[in-house]
């Protein structure tokens, strides 16, 4: 089989959990390969994610590895035996591969955890305000690509509408709430979006409010995927050379301490809603 061109992200993971093992059983390649009868070779277009590994070869790494954690092994062997081709999967060789990789992720999470400064997050924007955000950001597009991404981003919002919804909790600045991307009629419309999807229990708000001293968490935006291990955990974060996913444990331990941080600067959801209300009134 030849090695596939553009692995997802979750095939990315598969691989490199699969040399996680490896490593900490302080084996080589060349070692497993020849237990395994396979190759170097092979190993590594596994270990990169540019190969698919068979439940069997999955179980029959683990044992060599030395793992005994079933609930680990159990969700490697699920994602080696997925075949879901999700709507993202249209959007391939038209978005950059992050757009397509994080819808995936989110698909398949146990939970949600957002902190967001600067805009209202994605799976609570409006078409509005997305085209607004894609537009200006992007000038260089054009109104089709523009709408491209709009697409794209209405269609996440299935992970938190759907009949077992994803667990979505946000943490939202009072700045990236008060902001007019566009104008004022669709800045209230985008905080009657958020109050109705918090009334529908689809997303668990928490305001930062901008008088709140102590807060130095400008740079805490995070977009956190829990997956059905904690090992499995993603986080996507936005860097200088565009956004990125990230699955070191010491750097997601960061992230998880970060956001509990974060957290205890926020209204609770109660105050929250009330605080969002009251800044729609405001527009009314």
């Amino acid at each position: 089989m030849a090695p596939r061109s553009q692995p997802t992200a979750r095939q990315v993971r598969l691989g490199a959990e699969l040399r996680r093992l490896r490593e900490a059983a302080g084996l080589k390649a060349r070692e497993v390969a020849e237990l395994l009868n396979s190759t170097s070779a092979q190993m590594s277009v596994v270990e990169a994610g540019l190969a698919g590994a068979s439940e069997e070869r999955v179980r029959r790494l683990a044992a060599v590895y030395g793992c005994t954690d079933e609930a680990l092994i159990e969700a490697l062997v699920a994602i080696a035996v997925d075949r879901t081709r999700g709507w993202w999967e249209q959007y391939r060789g038209v978005l950059d591969p992050v757009f397509l990789d994080t819808a995936e992720i989110e698909y398949h999470a146990a939970y949600l955890r957002e902190v967001v400064t600067y805009y209202v997050p994605g799976l609570l924007q409006t078409a509005d305000y997305a085209r607004s955000v894609f537009a200006y950001t992007n000038p260089g597009h054009s109104e089709d690509d523009v709408a491209l991404r709009v697409e794209h981003r209405m269609k996440r919002k299935a992970v938190i509408e759907r009949d077992t919804p994803v667990p979505y909790e946000t943490i939202v600045h009072e700045f990236a709430l008060r902001v007019h991307v566009s104008d004022r009629r669709a800045s209230l419309a985008q905080l009657r979006f958020i109050l109705d999807k918090i009334d529908a229990g689809q997303a668990v708000v928490r305001v930062i409010p901008v008088e709140r001293e102590g807060f130095a968490g400008a740079g805490a935006s995070m977009l956190y995927i829990g997956g059905p291990v904690r090992q499995l955990d993603t986080a996507l974060r936005d860097a200088p050379t565009g956004a990125r996913h990230i699955d070191a444990q010491p750097q997601l331990e960061h992230l998880r301490t970060l956001f509990r941080r974060v957290q205890t600067a926020a209204l609770d959801p109660v105050a929250s809603r009330d605080f969002i209300y009251r800044l729609a009134k405001e527009l009314s």
